[in-house]
């Protein structure tokens, strides 16, 4: 399981020059040099932290000229709170009828499965093309270790598209991918269907 992905992300920011790196982009993007001045650091110093950052997706960096800025990732930041809420014992916010979600799910999968079991498109609408990912990717073991090429197999059973759905299952966190070795994510990683 993935779980391994949250406790990384939490030994990362547990470092507190991290935090305070976080904090000052939580204002807007920086480069190194600014960095490293706001915190009395050096820049080779705050390029290894950013590093380290970049390695959990909580930052990115853009080249603007000569300048490399790098900016916070918020949507990650908030989908590593949502999951530590989860282990918690979930948000009352979150609470929602089961029953109608299955519903919901269900009227996607009839209109966009044939058949024949294959999606000629996928939907436009997130909300719809997040149902069927999680349908697709609940066929999935929990634990195996799948080769790139299991998967875009397992994946043509249902679109021919594979290299699409596949990069989909991993920016939504339905799996992990690692030296194109992929896994399936804890239910818990998932990107929700509500946000």
């Amino acid at each position: 399981m993935q779980l391994n992905k949250q406790v990384e992300f939490h030994k990362t920011l547990g470092d507190p020059t991290r935090l305070k790196i976080i904090y000052l982009l939580s204002e807007g993007p920086l480069h190194v040099g600014a960095v490293a001045g706001k915190l009395g650091l050096t820049a080779p110093t705050i390029s290894h932290h950013l590093s380290r950052l970049k390695d959990c997706n909580l930052v990115y960096s853009r080249r603007e000229k000569n300048t490399v800025y790098y900016h916070i990732n918020a949507k990650v930041l908030l989908h590593h709170g949502k999951v530590l809420q989860q282990f918690a014992g979930g948000s009352k916010g979150e609470e929602r009828n089961m029953d109608q979600r299955v519903l919901e799910k269900q009227k996607v999968m009839n209109a966009f499965i044939g058949k024949d079991g294959k999606v000629s498109q996928l939907p436009a609408q997130q909300k719809k093309r997040l149902y069927l990912l999680e349908h697709w990717v609940e066929g999935l073991e929990i634990g195996r270790k799948y080769e790139e090429k299991e998967i875009n197999a397992y994946i043509k059973q249902f679109h021919d598209d594979y290299a699409t759905v596949r990069r989909e299952f991993i920016i939504h966190q339905f799996m992990f991918r690692e030296n194109s070795i992929y896994e399936r994510n804890p239910k818990e990683m998932w990107r929700s269907v509500n946000s």
